[in-house]
């Protein structure tokens, strides 16, 4: 029997089909990393601002984002996102350091002095030879972030290298293992999303991480004492929103454009954030009972002395084109 339909009848299926063409035009990235979502951390929330951004754009893109190590590890996400299995992440690339010993220049004890610094380093020589090895390593940079951070212990104040002898410490990447080794600290590896639960167990006694992540892991309820960054901070580290150079790949060229004008976005967003960052964590560890010190510049100075002659020269010998790099990042004004 022939069938025969209403306008009206008509009019709805040609809208679901033509709903459901779009649809299955739509290209869903999926981002992934490490950090809490939902709960006010920045690196986070440039996940999510690029998310809204490309959903705007209109060009058959959407971001999906899968905060707190709900789809990869956070040792995992570089290995999946250079061979293509995720498309977005944002990483603090020392951890890929292990692959590419390159990362490592990007914690390196007293590298970066504040972040101005950090900023005129973005457009740098040092920088493009780093971008030059991330995409070697099957990515590209969407977005620059470099963190500052601190320290913290429950058992004692760190200040001076002699601070740190004896105690268990995480220390974030292969450069601050060494300098810290070199001033007799006890070394675990581990992402910081593992800290909290490490000091809880007393695997640790202390730690190193960025200010964001200090107050996002509630790393307050741990520990005794923190080192704020304060004027002589030794700890930098680069953060960046990376794509999948498999993934750029397969983008339309409207698309490309699309995922780099909302990376530049979230760019701009984080550099707003930045510098408030440290003094977000100042106050919630006073608030919560946790004594906040700073580093004097004699401080400052004998770690450097350490780290000299540990993590600087075991990189120049052992990492391609490691003096090159260093000298690159030194000669940044």
């Amino acid at each position: 029997m022939k069938r025969s339909y209403t306008p009206l009848v008509a009019g709805v299926a040609l809208a679901a089909i033509t709903a459901s063409t779009v649809a299955s035009a739509q290209t869903v990235l999926r981002a992934s990393h490490q950090f809490p979502g939902g709960q006010g951390d920045v690196r986070d929330e440039m996940v999510q601002l690029m998310a809204e951004k490309i959903a705007e754009a209109d060009v058959g893109l959407e971001i999906e984002v899968y905060p707190g190590q709900s789809l990869f590890k956070a040792r995992e996400q570089w290995a999946a996102l250079s061979r293509g299995r995720l498309d977005i992440t944002s990483l603090p690339l020392d951890y890929a350091s292990g692959r590419h010993p390159e990362f490592s220049a990007t914690l390196m004890p007293g590298l970066v002095r504040n972040h101005e610094h950090a900023k005129r380093l973005n457009d740098s020589e040092y920088m493009d030879m780093i971008k030059e090895v991330i995409r070697e390593g099957g990515a590209r940079v969407l977005a620059d972030a470099w963190l500052s951070g601190g320290f913290a212990s429950s058992e004692r104040c760190i200040t001076s290298p002699e601070t740190v002898d004896g105690q268990n410490f995480r220390a974030a990447g292969p450069a601050f293992e060494e300098m810290l080794e070199g001033a007799g600290a006890s070394i675990a590896s581990m992402p910081s999303s593992e800290i909290y639960t490490a000091m809880q167990t007393g695997v640790l006694d202390a730690a190193n991480t960025s200010s964001m992540s200090f107050v996002s892991y509630r790393l307050y309820e741990q520990v005794e004492c923190l080192t704020e960054p304060g004027e002589h901070a030794l700890w930098f580290m680069y953060e960046p929103i990376l794509v999948s150079e498999q993934t750029w790949q397969k983008l339309n060229e409207e698309q490309q454009q699309a995922l780099a004008e909302a990376g530049e976005a979230a760019e701009a967003f984080f550099a707003e954030e930045a510098a408030a960052l440290d003094q977000q964590m100042v106050e919630v560890f006073k608030e919560n009972g946790v004594e906040v010190v700073s580093m004097s510049e004699e401080d400052y100075n004998a770690w450097l002395e350490i780290a000299k002659e540990t993590s600087y020269k075991n990189f120049a010998e052992n990492v391609e084109n490691g003096q090159a790099i260093i000298d690159a990042a030194l000669a940044v004004e």
